[in-house]
């Protein structure tokens, strides 16, 4: 199996989705705890609700395997993003900090450098030849870094976390003006009852940090969505259609945006 899914884009933005792959290799479920083999942590869905990317010319990438078996949001040599609770590149616990190995069944050094070889590096090899692609074609290139998560994790923050949480990476991952396009269309999205922040909690991980590089016409924008604006948190972790209806016409127009700011730089 190919370890990520690609379309090439034919407008300068590139949709990356690292979290939404489910797949895990021969004999990894067993080594983990009943909790964990639901993989519950995944960006679920994600695919389906932005089933319009193409109707819009961007490119896509997403993982076809779990976060589980490594964190395609992290870097390689596994430095914290964050000063508060986190998971790893190789993640031992679940976001609750609950183990997310059976006893004795956590990767060793070894192991964690196989993971990075065989899943990470093949990841971000292509987004680099993507990035490089539309950015020498269009003079411009955005990277959208799209995730979900549950609406409530208190290990990770504190009360109910923003429907949409923009994250430039306190504003050195993207032009300003584009920020402000994107922030705009956030407080659109408030006519219909949704939350906004722009570099609160999330700020954008490794990826939008590594590959946001605007001297270098690189541009990236991490959005980490509340699971709850689109499908039930619990599992099965059900895709509620009528609430993604509500949502996605506000996704089209965030992503539609990074298009048009890109070629009208270009």
């Amino acid at each position: 199996m190919d370890v990520f899914g690609f379309r090439a884009a034919r407008r300068p933005v590139l949709v990356s989705l690292p979290h939404v792959g489910t797949a895990l290799p021969d004999g990894f479920i067993g080594r983990l705890v009943p909790e964990a083999q639901g993989l519950p942590d995944t960006d679920w869905h994600l695919p389906r609700l932005y089933d319009f990317l193409e109707d819009l010319g961007v490119g896509v990438i997403q993982a076809r395997f779990s976060r589980y078996v490594v964190d395609l949001n992290r870097p390689s040599n596994d430095t914290p993003l964050y000063s508060g609770a986190t998971t790893g590149l190789c993640p031992t616990t679940l976001f609750d900090g609950a183990p997310l190995y059976q006893p004795g069944a956590e990767p060793n050094a070894a192991e964690v450098a196989e993971r990075v070889t065989r899943y990470w590096a093949p990841y971000h090899d292509a987004i680099t030849a993507e990035m490089t692609r539309l950015r020498d074609q269009f003079g411009r290139a955005v990277l959208f870094d799209a995730h979900s998560i549950r609406s409530v994790v208190p290990r990770l923050f504190e009360g109910r976390l923003p429907d949409l949480n923009i994250g430039t990476n306190d504003g050195r991952s993207a032009d300003p003006v584009l920020s402000e396009r994107l922030v705009a269309v956030g407080a659109d999205a408030g006519a219909d009852g949704f939350t906004h922040v722009l570099n609160g909690r999330f700020k954008g991980g490794h990826i939008t940090r590594h590959f946001g590089r605007p001297s270098e016409g690189w541009h990236a924008v991490q959005l980490e969505m509340a699971q709850v604006t689109y499908m039930e948190e619990d599992a099965p972790f059900a895709f509620d259609e009528a609430r993604a209806a509500r949502i996605r016409p506000h996704l089209r127009r965030f992503i539609g945006a990074m298009g048009d700011w890109a070629e009208e730089r270009a």
